[in-house]
């Protein structure tokens, strides 16, 4: 379960505290855009640890229908199976994402540590009642990080409303926006 500490210090804590977009209307756009940005990326980063409990919910259901059906072993149909969407239709906000994880590692070992002693390498091998098991909290790990998701995105459409609504006013421009970017650029090289 993903828990947000107020005052902390993780990313995660930053964005879902109260006080993050408040009094946005008066900050400066570069600042508005930074506190979407620094969002945008705790999304990706949610959005990448449920892709990978997406994919161990589906070798295990993939494992489970293989033992009432009778079907081939999980590992041939590993690349099916991670390709389609076992867990069911997309749901909620499919966005583009313009970040990359930024925690890819972290959130793989998170993951790993759920079900720390179930090797999802040969599910064949794990009884019917560990296997169970390991369904069960993958799924309540994934609901708490969908949950946290949405609310990142709630972040993240607040402040982008927040921007949108400057270019709408003309209080912000795209040659603003240009001009900044090339001066960001030039600071990084």
């Amino acid at each position: 379960m993903i828990e947000v500490r107020p005052g902390g210090r993780r990313r995660i804590d930053r964005v879902l505290a109260p006080d993050y977009t408040e009094g946005v209307e008066q900050r400066p756009l570069v600042e508005v855009r930074e506190l979407r940005d620094e969002a945008a990326q705790e999304e990706t980063d949610l959005s990448y640890l449920r892709r990978l409990l997406h994919a161990r919910i589906d070798i295990v259901r993939a494992e489970q229908e293989r033992r009432s059906s009778g079907g081939s072993a999980v590992v041939e149909q590993l690349a099916t199976i991670l390709s389609t969407n076992a867990v069911g239709p997309a749901t909620g906000l499919g966005r583009y994402q313009t970040h990359e994880p930024s925690r890819a590692d972290a959130h793989q070992r998170h993951v790993e540590a759920l079900v720390s002693d179930v090797d999802l390498s040969d599910v064949s091998k794990l009884s019917d009642d560990r296997l169970g098991e390991a369904l069960e909290i993958f799924i309540s790990e994934e609901a708490s990080v969908s949950v946290r998701r949405r609310e990142v995105q709630v972040v993240v459409d607040k402040l982008n409303a927040e921007i949108a609504s400057r270019y709408q006013r003309g209080s912000a421009s795209v040659d603003e926006l240009l001009a900044a970017e090339r001066g960001h650029h030039r600071r990084k090289s």
